[in-house]
């Protein structure tokens, strides 16, 4: 019988995973999180998951307008509908989201990993400091993920200038968020890389949105790394989820 036939069923924790911002990026992490769950546990198995779906219209509305305390109070209330469905790990799919999202998770007593984290730790690992973040224009022009990299990981933060991150979040909101993948955005996104590279200095850019490695890949620039956000983030879950399992790998 083979090793992981042995107890079911199998327990491990159930990643509750906050999507809808946007849909595309929450379908890739569920994609994501079993593909990981699968390879570390062979077989059939896959990860156990919750989602809670937000309307990503009123996503796109609370953060053109900076309705911070609407985006909060919307927010909360998935977060509190995760957790009565049973979610022992709270996932956003949103770089963008985290901005209230410690406080909301602290409120209800669930274990959040934050985005950043992972990506940071795979950052350090490769000895790297200065890096260039590409993401939605809160997430490149607001304090609060570069901050985390910075306090937590010792990183300096490069961001573009302002016509690239306009162009850089247009792009996300207009074409990514929608499925649409085009050539000319991918060379705008690496002619803005290259730039940092050369003016700046930066050694390598974080994917820091979720859409954003649909886009942008490592092959296209094989000797700039690229920290894919939502990649990290999903194995980083399968980790925490795994950790109540009677089998974390293969035998």
């Amino acid at each position: 019988m083979r090793e992981n036939q042995k107890h079911r069923p199998l327990e491990q924790f159930t990643i509750g995973i906050l999507g809808g911002c946007s849909n595309v990026a929450t379908g890739e992490y569920y994609k994501l999180i079993n593909s990981a769950a699968n390879q570390k546990l062979g077989g059939w198995d896959i990860a156990e998951t919750l989602i809670v779906g937000m309307n990503f219209g009123n996503i796109e509305a609370f953060v053109r307008t900076e309705d911070w305390d609407g985006l909060t109070g919307y927010m909360n209330d998935r977060v509190r509908r995760l957790v009565a469905g049973g979610a022992d790990i709270l996932l956003c799919v949103s770089n963008t989201l985290h901005r209230y999202l410690e406080p909301i998770a602290a409120s209800h007593k669930i274990d959040m990993i934050h985005i950043a984290d992972p990506t940071g730790n795979a950052i350090r690992e490769q000895e790297l400091k200065r890096i260039a973040l590409f993401g939605t224009r809160p997430v490149m022009e607001m304090n609060y993920i570069k901050d985390r990299y910075r306090d937590r990981f010792g990183l300096e933060i490069v961001i573009p200038n302002p016509q690239e991150c306009e162009d850089i979040d247009r792009i996300i909101f207009d074409e990514l968020v929608k499925s649409e993948v085009h050539e000319s955005s991918r060379q705008r996104y690496l002619e803005i890389a290259d730039r940092l590279v050369i003016d700046k200095g930066v050694e390598g850019v974080i994917l820091g949105c979720t859409e954003i490695f649909l886009l942008l890949r490592q092959q296209d620039r094989v000797n700039l790394p690229m920290f894919n956000t939502a990649q990290l983030h999903c194995d980083a879950a399968v980790d925490r989820a795994l950790e109540k399992s009677h089998l974390a790998s293969v035998e």
